[in-house]
């Protein structure tokens, strides 16, 4: 477990006071937050969880917060300013019963507690037997309105992710040749996500050929050969945490498919109409439809199989989610992906994607690379 010296003390307390008033707001007694991204966010440091429960218990105002925590792994907590953030810190060992010393942390009896999204099964259902009256809900939509609007320093930790993956695309035609397969290919670009600023690679798509067909494709053993269109999608986190996810498409030479400069043009232009309408005020399924309507009309639409973006912060995927039927409002501060495909099963497949976020007037894109079929 570690942290950067961002977020600091204020911006953490600040966070849990939101927090606790949102506890309030939902008409909920706790907000139990395990470890991951949400933990991170309250706490500055993710944390880590097996078989023993780990909790950040978070009631509404007028009560202190209380991180539950197993004794053997309370030091790697210490580095938490606990004390100066007002949380206190209950730990236990294996013969003790964590469940009731979790509800022992509540002022009293609770009726309805928050879980957080991404809490084992084994976890809820042993909260749920400790006390079978609390009515359990997901606290996914609370922390989704603490955390979808980004503070001033996240947005920065947002363009220097941005920056990053844009080197790396600009290097790709260091290891993007005929002749080398993708897994060949991806173990390069890996290295080179870490070198040019990341703190790992989360991820690497090289979807050559057909393969670039499947949105979420990885990389394989295929052999890259002249004229493919391929499909790279790569991110990771910066030392902060928040995340970069670009994706360009890049031809080796001239196109082994007759279609694909026109098939692309569409793309494009559905990709910057999506981006050019990003500003406050715009519901998130008109964003989508922007995109949609353009590749529909062009005879694509059978082939845009996903929706047009996901929010990103300290997940790679976190609201907002561009996608119809939602009718959200997008307000200054929120950052998501605008990422149309087109795919062709057994041929061939395009994306572009940029990171994007919405200031008080408009848009700003994280990712500055050129959005044109890259001939390699």
């Amino acid at each position: 477990m570690s942290t950067t010296a961002w977020p600091d003390t204020a911006c953490l307390k600040a966070r849990l006071q939101r927090a606790q008033e949102a506890a309030a707001t939902a008409g909920v007694d706790a907000l139990l937050v395990s470890p991951g991204s949400d933990l991170r966010y309250l706490l500055g440091v993710a944390g880590g969880s097996f078989e023993r429960l780990t909790c950040l218990v978070v009631p509404p105002p007028g009560h202190p917060a209380t991180l539950v925590v197993p004794a053997l792994e309370r030091p790697g907590y210490d580095h938490v300013p606990t004390d100066d953030l007002g949380v206190r810190v209950a730990t236990w060992v294996d013969q003790d019963n964590p469940y009731q010393l979790l509800y022992d942390c509540l002022p009293g009896e609770p009726s309805r507690v928050a879980l957080a999204d991404v809490m084992t099964a084994m976890h809820v259902l042993r909260l749920r037997d400790q006390q079978p009256k609390a009515e359990q809900v997901l606290a996914g939509q609370i922390m989704r309105d603490l955390r979808m609007r980004k503070e001033a320093a996240e947005l920065a930790a947002l363009r220097k992710a941005g920056e990053a993956i844009d080197r790396v695309h600009a290097r790709m035609g260091e290891w993007l040749r005929p002749g080398r397969t993708e897994a060949e290919v991806g173990a390069d670009i890996a290295a080179a996500i870490v070198d040019e600023g990341h703190a790992e690679a989360a991820f690497v798509i090289v979807g050559s050929g057909p393969n670039g067909a499947s949105p979420h494709h990885d990389v394989s053993d295929r052999v890259i050969e002249a004229g493919d269109v391929v499909v790279v999608d790569i991110g990771g986190p910066v030392a902060e945490g928040y995340n970069s996810d670009s994706t360009r498409t890049y031809v080796l030479g001239e196109p082994s498919e007759p279609d694909v400069r026109a098939t692309y043009e569409v793309l494009q232009r559905a990709q910057q109409t999506a981006v050019d309408l990003v500003r406050p005020g715009v519901t998130a399924q008109s964003v989508d439809e922007a995109a949609r309507r353009i590749i529909t009309d062009a005879g694509f639409g059978e082939y845009f199989i996903h929706r047009t973006g996901h929010g990103i912060g300290l997940d790679v995927h976190e609201e907002p989610y561009i996608v119809a039927g939602n009718d959200l409002r997008l307000e200054p501060g929120m950052a998501f992906s605008v990422e149309p495909g087109i795919y062709l099963p057994g041929r061939w497949g395009a994306r572009i994607e940029d990171i994007v976020i919405v200031t008080d007037h408009g848009v700003e894109s994280m990712n500055n690379r050129p959005h044109d079929l890259v001939v390699l």
